[in-house]
C-alpha cells in the first residue's frame, strides 16, 4: 500500500537533488507524538520508503509534483495522510509546494504466470558484511562494512538484498509463511544495473555520510503466490538497506506487466512514472 501526495509548486524553484533528508523529515513530522514515532530512531526496517519528488528538472510555480510514499502498515500510512492534509504546507528544502491532493494506491506484481519489470526510484544501499568479504574476493582488512559495487560480481549483491528482505519477511508477514530464501529460485531473473554513484546522505541530525548506490531494472516472472508475497513486501518496504532514508525505493516500470496469457498490459496500480 502507498500514499500518492499531488503536489503544487509555490514558487519558482531549482530542483534540489540532495533534498532527501528535508523530504523525510516533512513525512516523519507526520508521525511525531503518534504510537509510531519511535520508528524514526529503530535499530532494525521500519516498513516505509518513498520516492524522490517528481518529475525531476527545475520548478516553476504552479507546476505539479508527486511524492509516493509505501508502508509495510497501513496505519503508519493513514497518520501520514492524515497530517499532510491538515497542515499542506510542504516545503522540502529550498522547493515550496502545497499538498493538492492526498490517494491511496495498491501496486501488485500480479498474480501467479505474470511477468513485469521493478524500477528502482531511489538508490539502492548494499552493504557487505566485513566477516564476509573473503568469500567474495574483497580486500577488506577493517571491522566495517564495504559497499557493493560492480567489480565485486552479482553474487554479494543478491546475497544481501534477499537476506534484507528476509529480515523485513520476518518482521512484517505472518511466522508460518516462508521468507524469500526458504524458497528455491531468486527474487527476480534478471538484474540489469543502471548505474552507481556516491551521494552524501545525512544519516541522522547533523551527520552525513557517503554511500555508495546503485541503481537497476529488475525482471520478474512470478512464481507462485509465496513469491508473489515477497516481490508485494519489496514494493512495501523497500528492498536493501535504509530505506526510511529515502533508499531502496521500487515502482513496477510503466506498461511492463504482462498477464498469463496475456502479450501486453499497462501498470495502472500507481508506481512512481
Amino acid at each position: 500500500m502507498r500514499l500518492l501526495i499531488r503536489l503544487r509548486a509555490q514558487a519558482d524553484a531549482a530542483y534540489d537533488n540532495s533534498h532527501f533528508h528535508e523530504l523525510r523529515g516533512r513525512l516523519w513530522k507526520g508521525l511525531r507524538g503518534t504510537e509510531y514515532d519511535e520508528l524514526h530512531d529503530a535499530e532494525r526496517p521500519v516498513g516505509l520508503s518513498f520516492s524522490n519528488v517528481f518529475p525531476w528538472g527545475d520548478i516553476e510555480e504552479g507546476d505539479e509534483r508527486t511524492v509516493l510514499v509505501a508502508a509495510t502498515d497501513q496505519d503508519v500510512l493513514q497518520a501520514i495522510a492524515e497530517s499532510v492534509i491538515t497542515d499542506r504546507k510542504f516545503n522540502v528544502g529550498e522547493m515550496p509546494f502545497r499538498v493538492e491532493e492526498v490517494t491511496t494506491v495498491a501496486p501488485d506484481v500480479g498474480e501467479p504466470g505474470t511477468r513485469g519489470t521493478l524500477e528502482t526510484g531511489t538508490g539502492v544501499l548494499v552493504r557487505i558484511p566485513p566477516w564476509q568479504a573473503d568469500k567474495y574476493g574483497i580486500e577488506n582488512e577493517g571491522d566495517e562494512a564495504t559497499f557493493w559495487q560492480p567489480e565485486y560480481s552479482l553474487e554479494p549483491f543478491k546475497t544481501q538484498l534477499e537476506n534484507n528482505l528476509d529480515k523485513k519477511h520476518r518482521l512484517f508477514c505472518d511466522d508460518h509463511l516462508p521468507g524469500p530464501s526458504e524458497r528455491d529460485g531468486d527474487l527476480f531473473d534478471e538484474y540489469n544495473l543502471i548505474k552507481t554513484f556516491a551521494v552524501p546522505v545525512e544519516v541522522t541530525q547533523g551527520v552525513e555520510m557517503t554511500y555508495v548506490l546503485s541503481k537497476w531494472r529488475f525482471g520478474y516472472r512470478v512464481r507462485d503466490d509465496h513469491h508473489r508475497r515477497h516481490l508485494n513486501l519489496a514494493l512495501d518496504a523497500g528492498i536493501g538497506e535504509r530505506n526510511a532514508l529515502g533508499l531502496g525505493f521500487l515502482n513496477i516500470e510503466k506498461d511492463s506487466k504482462q498477464l498469463p496469457g496475456a502479450t501486453s498490459s499497462a501498470a495502472t496500480d500507481g508506481g512512481q512514472r
